[in-house]
C-alpha cells in the first residue's frame, strides 16, 4: 500500500479519536478518559483476536461457514482450556465486545420503533439501564480466565482502570451508562480492519495518538509515562548498533527500568519485528495505572502474554526480575531528580548493583540510581541508552564519584546532548548517557545534537527525514555516534584522562565547543565608519545653520 494510503488511513483514524474526546469532553478530564478510551479498544481487540483465531482454525479445516461470534457459549466452552493456554485468555461468544455492540444497538433499534409505533417519545433502551453491570461481568470473566494459568499475572487487575460506576462518566446510572454506550458505539464503527493485516498498527496507533494527544496538554502528570517516537526511535537504535556500527537484526531480549506506557520497548518490535526480540520484552513500572496501560499497550501491539513481563513496583528498592539473564539492550526515560531511600536504607550500600561505586546516588536525586540498575543488568556484549537529567553531569558530591566509577571503569561509551523542548512537561535540554561493558577503546564520545531539530507545534522535534523538506536529525546524530571521532563544533572524542583533567564533568559542552554565529566586526573598519557619519553630521548641521541664518536675516 503507497504511504499516501498509509497516511489518509491514519488521519482518518485520528480524527475519530479527536472528535469522541471532544463529544466527551467535559464528563471525563482528558488523562481519565484516555483510560476508557483504551481499555475499550482493548475490550474489543482481544475479542477480534479470539474470534480471528478460532474462525481461521475452522475456515482452514474446511469449515467455511463457521463463525464463532454465533455459536453458543456451550459449544464455546469446550475450546476454553486451549485458548487460554495458547492466547492466555477466554471470552465466551455472548460477552465479545461486537456482540454486546449488536446488542447495543439493536436496543436502540427496539426502543426507537416502539416509540415510533407508540406516537411517543424514544424511552430507555432495555440496555441502558444495566450496561454497566454487563460491562463489569464481561471484564471479571476475561480476567477469571487466566487466574491459576501462566498468563495470570499479565491479565490480573488490567480492567482495574476502567471503573464503569465511576461519577466521573456521569452523577446518574443511567447517565453513566449512555456516555459508557456512546464509547462503546464510536470504538466498534471503527474502521481498524483486520489487526493483523491491517497497513497501519490501527491498535497501537490509536494508543499512541491518545497518549500523545494527552500527555501534551497534561504537563508531568501525563508526560513522565510518554516519551515521543523519535526519541524512542533514537535510543533503540543506538542500543542495536554494535561495536562495528551495525545494525543487528536480533537480540535476547530488551528492559526498561522505568517502563511507563511501554512505548520505548514496543520501538524494538516496530524496528526489529517483535518476533526478533527472541526472549522478550521487560519492564518494571511504579505507577499502578500506568503499569495497566503498559500491559494493555503489549496486547494492542499483539505482544503475547508469554513474550513480556511487565511488573509493579518500585525497581530501585524493590526490582522484580532478579532472576533474569543480563539483558542485551536497555533503554529507559527515567523520571528526572526525583526522591529515593538511598542512605535510608542501610541495606543499600550492599546491594550489588550499586556498591560498586562505593557510594549511593543521593536521597533527592535518585538519577544514578538508575543508571547503575541499569549497568548491573547490562549484558557484557549490550548497550543501554538512557535519558538523563543534565544537572547530572557535572554535580559534585556523590554523583561525582559516580560519574568518576563509570569513566574509571570505562563504562560510558557516548554522552549526547539533545536539544530543549523535546519532551511532553518539560522544556529542559535533555541527554542521553551510552553505556556499555565492552568498549573498542577507552575514550569517550561527546555529541552536541542541541541543533538537531525542527519546530513542531508547541514543541521541538528530531526530524526523521520522512518528508522531502525535513532533516534526517536521528540519522545525523546516529552516523556522528558510528563514526566515533572529533568534528568541529559537533563532536569530540576524548581521552579518559582528559576527563579526569575536568573533574570527571562529563557535560557535552565542555568538550564541544559551540559554534560563535556572532557577525565578526573589524573595530578599526567600524571606528572609520562612524568618523565619517559623525563628519557628514557636522556638515549637515552646519548647512542646516546657515539656512535657518538667512531666514531669519529675511
Amino acid at each position: 500500500m503507497s504511504d499516501n494510503k498509509r497516511e489518509q488511513e491514519r488521519t482518518e483514524l485520528y480524527r475519530t479519536i479527536w472528535a469522541l474526546a471532544n463529544e466527551l469532553r467535559g464528563s471525563v478530564d482528558g488523562w481519565d478518559f484516555k483510560q476508557y478510551v483504551l481499555g475499550m479498544l482493548f475490550y474489543r481487540y482481544i475479542s477480534e483476536n479470539l474470534t480471528t483465531y478460532l474462525n481461521k482454525g475452522e475456515w482452514d479445516a474446511g469449515n467455511t461457514d463457521f463463525d464463532y461470534s454465533k455459536i453458543s457459549d456451550e459449544e464455546a466452552s469446550a475450546v476454553r482450556d486451549e485458548m487460554v493456554q495458547v492466547k492466555g485468555f477466554f471470552i465466551l461468544p455472548s460477552e465479545l465486545f461486537g456482540n454486546l455492540l449488536n446488542r447495543i444497538k439493536k436496543a436502540d433499534k427496539d426502543a426507537k420503533d416502539k416509540a415510533e409505533k407508540d406516537g411517543k417519545e424514544v424511552e430507555i433502551a432495555d440496555l441502558d439501564e444495566n450496561l454497566n453491570e454487563i460491562l463489569q461481568t464481561n471484564f471479571k470473566n476475561i480476567e477469571a480466565s487466566a487466574i491459576g494459568t501462566p498468563s495470570e499475572e499479565n491479565f490480573k487487575g488490567l480492567f482495574d482502570d476502567i471503573d464503569v460506576n465511576s461519577n466521573k462518566l456521569g452523577p446518574t446510572v443511567i447517565k453513566r451508562n449512555k456516555r459508557l454506550k456512546k464509547l462503546i458505539t464510536v470504538i466498534g464503527d471503527m474502521d481498524l480492519g483486520n489487526y493483523q493485516n491491517n497497513s497501519i498498527d490501527a491498535f497501537g496507533d490509536t494508543y499512541e495518538y491518545l497518549m500523545g494527544m494527552y500527555a501534551s496538554n497534561a504537563g508531568k502528570s501525563g508526560g513522565e509515562f510518554f516519551t515521543p517516537q523519535e526519541v524512542s526511535e533514537l535510543l533503540t537504535k543506538i542500543s542495536l548498533l554494535d561495536n562495528n556500527g551495525k545494525m543487528k537484526t536480533e537480540v535476547n531480549k530488551v528492559y526498561d527500568p522505568a517502563v511507563g506506557s511501554g512505548s520505548l520497548l514496543l520501538k524494538f518490535a516496530k524496528i526489529l519485528g517483535k518476533d526478533n526480540v527472541r526472549n522478550g520484552f521487560f519492564g518494571q513500572e511504579i505507577n499502578i495505572t500506568t503499569y495497566n496501560l503498559c500491559r494493555i499497550n503489549m496486547f494492542l501491539h499483539d505482544i503475547g502474554y508469554d513474550k513480556f513481563s511487565i511488573e509493579h513496583g518500585d525497581t530501585l528498592t524493590d526490582p522484580k526480575h532478579w532472576d533474569e539473564e543480563p539483558f542485551e539492550a536497555i533503554v529507559s526515560n527515567p523520571p528526572y531528580s526525583i526522591k529515593w531511600e538511598g542512605s535510608d536504607n542501610g541495606t543499600l550500600i550492599n546491594d550489588p548493583r550499586f556498591s560498586p561505586a562505593g557510594v549511593l546516588a543521593p536521597k533527592s536525586k535518585a538519577d544514578f540510581a538508575f543508571i547503575m540498575h541499569c549497568l548491573h543488568w547490562l549484558a557484557t556484549d549490550g548497550t543501554a541508552a538512557i535519558v538523563c537529567f543534565p544537572g547530572i553531569m557535572y554535580r559534585g558530591g556523590a554523583e561525582q564519584k559516580i560519574r568518576k566509577y563509570l569513566i574509571d571503569n570505562n563504562y560510558i561509551e557516548c554522552v549526547i546532548q539533545l536539544p530543549d523542548n523535546l519532551f511532553y512537561g518539560t522544556s529542559i535540554a535533555t541527554c542521553i548517557m551510552v553505556l556499555k561493558k565492552s568498549k573498542v577503546d577507552n575514550q569517550t564520545l561527546f555529541i552536541d545534537a542541541s541543533k538537531e531539530f525542527i519546530k513542531s507545534t508547541n514543541s521541538n522535534k528530531l526530524g526523521d527525514g520522512t518528508s522531502s523538506n525535513e532533516p534526517n536529525n536521528i540519522q545525523n546524530i546516529l552516523n556522528a555516534y558510528i563514526n566515533r571521532k572529533t568534528e568541529k563544533h559537533f563532536t569530540a572524542l576524548v581521552k579518559k584522562e582528559d576527563i579526569e583533567n575536568a573533574d570527571y564533568n562529563l557535560s557535552v559542552s565542555t568538550y564541544v565547543e559551540s559554534e560563535d554565529t556572532r557577525e565578526v566586526i573589524d573595530i578599526a573598519v567600524l571606528n572609520e565608519q562612524i568618523s565619517q557619519i559623525v563628519q557628514r553630521e557636522n556638515t549637515l548641521r552646519a548647512e542646516i545653520d546657515a539656512i535657518i541664518a538667512e531666514i531669519e536675516e529675511a
